[in-house]
């Protein structure tokens, strides 16, 4: 199982999350985005939609139904109803275990103590049950570097 955390310093969720999920599509892959409120998950919800004046990323969530057919679930809870190998976690939202996905993706706001502290407490959580763990951080020109 990899587990990857993603160090957001220089740009918001809202313009980094769509170039993360593009890359996960692309791969053929699904993807499960889990958020940790339910006013973040509308605006996500809303920035998948708008990102691009050219684009949008294909997703959905309880509320519009067929989830099993979502390429992009989004989702307040552990639930994987489309199948996806990739599960991105934001804005506080925890794995309380690591399974059901190829994949874990950790995208948090380093320049929130709170966001931070849960980071490393899922970073030892994710070692401590043998994941294989990736850090990388948002240099300033907002490519990513993978410092550990």
């Amino acid at each position: 199982m990899d587990v990857f955390f993603y160090h957001l310093e220089h740009q918001p969720l809202e313009r980094v999350l769509p170039s993360l999920l593009e890359k996960t599509l692309a791969r053929g892959w699904r993807a499960v985005v889990q958020v940790g409120n339910e006013e973040r998950l509308e605006a996500l919800d809303q920035a998948l939609w708008t990102y691009a004046e050219d684009s949008f990323l294909p997703h959905g969530g309880a509320r519009i139904g067929h989830s099993s057919a979502q390429p992009i679930y989004l989702t307040l809870t552990d639930e994987t109803p489309n199948g996806a190998g990739v599960r991105f976690l934001v804005d506080g939202a925890e794995a309380r275990e690591f399974s059901g996905a190829e994949r874990f993706v950790y995208v948090f706001d380093g320049n929130d103590a709170d966001a931070v502290a849960s980071a490393r407490n899922q970073w030892k959580a994710a070692k401590a049950a043998g994941c294989s763990v990736t850090y990388w951080q948002q240099s300033p020109s907002g490519r990513w570097e993978q410092k550990a």
